[in-house]
């Protein structure tokens, strides 16, 4: 049975959705003023795996998954004014380029994409209910503000109580406040910012609202599963429920799940280290699968050390494992999968909180079992094959042609595809004819220009490093 750790009681549990046949998750996405980064990456890879296996245990057609967009915020204005662009055009460039992203990293796309700027109603609906219910206030401003302290439950996912947020309380007094912890809710309209009608006026939302009224509109009041990265437990999400709950009068969400931070070299990802990495700088060196296999060697709840030799090592083991695949068909006659020690062992692992470290070192049993059987018997070979691409597929691995992913690496010094296969047959003969010294030499040759040859019992076989 699936069990999944959750945040806001701090243990694992069975997961039981509300209703097995709607299974509802919600995921806090990308602000879009900038190219996504590899934090953002292992959120996308965490929730597409999560994603993947609810849909394997409940059925395609019985799990949402929403995943949001940001498209307004200080940081998108502050962006646009500094390049002396329309934010439209702004938010558009960015979410192209993170769709870019997402499709190269093999990441589904979710039931629904909801944009900030596309809810405004129901955003400003939800404030006016707050504002109703006595949770919120317009202030002399412009502004309105949710009132933290009129939440009962406030503090109930992060742990922090009000009296030791209050303590450590530095930032100056906003005398439009009347606490300093209440937060934003609508922000009156600046000169030259976007805004939009309001009953207090021209503005825009706060950050956290967005999020409350896109999932609830999407998903409904109550729902399964609302995921994001660890930064995002407080405050994001414990202002989400308090600004929710009070808003419908019911639970907002069951299941709160974290994915841990990314660090780079154990120190902490930051502009001002010099140690910032896009997604799509990282892709400029290696195989998108390969990004995808790191993410998935820490348990999703487990920091991330991101460097160079850690890619190194994710290549090397996704490289084993299409070698394993290698020469073997595609798609192999049909067998039941049913009592396969391997599916079921893969299972439990994905059951046990999406234990990914643990269903990598599933693959590596079955890859294995190919390499043992693959000249003593075929079919027994091909047959664990077809495991190897079903459970790889399961974590969105595994998916391309064995021989083109092998010999997908970066350009070899001018040298193609025929120009290889040449070298290779001029070995071949220097082996005929027991030139040894002329073999070693090509072998050297190209392993100097990045292919590797590979020798075996069929002939001898190349891939790029």
């Amino acid at each position: 049975m699936l069990q999944i750790h959750n945040n806001l009681t701090g243990k694992k549990a069975p997961f039981e959705p509300i209703d097995a046949k709607n299974v509802r998750m919600y995921v806090c996405g990308m602000t879009v003023y900038d190219m996504c980064h590899i934090g953002h990456a292992r959120v996308l890879v965490v929730f597409d795996v999560v994603y993947r296996h609810l849909k394997q245990v409940f059925g395609d057609e019985h799990v949402t998954y929403i995943r949001n967009i940001t498209d307004i915020d200080d940081k998108i204005i502050a962006r646009a004014n500094e390049n002396d662009e329309a934010i439209e055009s702004l938010t558009n460039r960015f979410i192209d380029e993170m769709h870019q992203d997402i499709a190269a990293l093999g990441v589904l796309p979710p039931d629904e994409e909801p944009r900030a700027t596309r809810y405004m109603v129901e955003i400003i609906d939800m404030i006016q209910t707050l504002v109703d219910r006595g949770y919120a206030y317009a202030a002399d401003n412009g502004d309105v503000y949710y009132s933290v302290s009129k939440f009962e439950g406030y503090g109930q996912l992060s742990g922090k109580r009000l009296e030791d947020l209050r303590a450590g309380e530095r930032v100056a007094v906003d005398d439009a406040k009347r606490d300093p912890l209440d937060f934003v809710l609508w922000k009156a309209a600046k000169a030259g910012e976007p805004s939009w009608d309001s009953p207090w006026g021209r503005g825009r939302p706060g950050w956290h609202i967005e999020c409350s009224a896109m999932s609830t509109k999407c998903l409904g009041a109550h729902f399964d599963i609302h995921g994001g990265g660890l930064d995002l437990q407080f405050p994001h999400h414990e202002n989400e429920i308090a600004q929710s709950e009070a808003a419908t009068g019911c639970k907002f969400v069951n299941v709160w799940m974290h994915n841990g931070f990314v660090r780079v070299d154990e120190e902490k990802m930051s502009k001002s280290l010099g140690n910032f990495f896009t997604i799509r700088e990282v892709l400029a060196s290696y195989d998108p699968e390969v990004l995808r296999y790191f993410i998935l060697t820490s348990h999703y709840r487990s920091p991330l050390n991101y460097s160079d030799t850690h890619l190194e090592n994710a290549k090397g083991a996704l490289t084993s494992l299409y070698t394993a695949l290698r020469g073997l068909p595609r798609n192999p006659a049909h067998q039941s999968r049913e009592g396969d020690p391997h599916v079921a062992h893969f299972i439990d692992a994905m059951d046990d909180d999406f234990n990914t470290p643990e269903a990598l070192a599933v693959l590596f049993e079955v890859a294995h079992a190919i390499n043992k059987h693959r000249e003593s018997d075929p079919e027994v070979a091909a047959y664990h094959a077809g495991v190897l691409r079903e459970l790889g597929g399961m974590l969105g691995l595994l998916e391309r042609d064995a021989e083109a992913f092998l010999r997908g690496g970066p350009a070899s010094e001018g040298l193609d595809d025929a120009s290889i296969e040449a070298l290779i047959a001029k070995r071949n003969q220097a082996r005929d004819n027991r030139d040894w010294a002329e073999s070693d030499r090509i072998r050297d040759e190209l392993k100097d220009k990045g292919i590797i040859l590979e020798d075996g019992a069929k002939g001898t076989t190349w891939r790029r490093i």
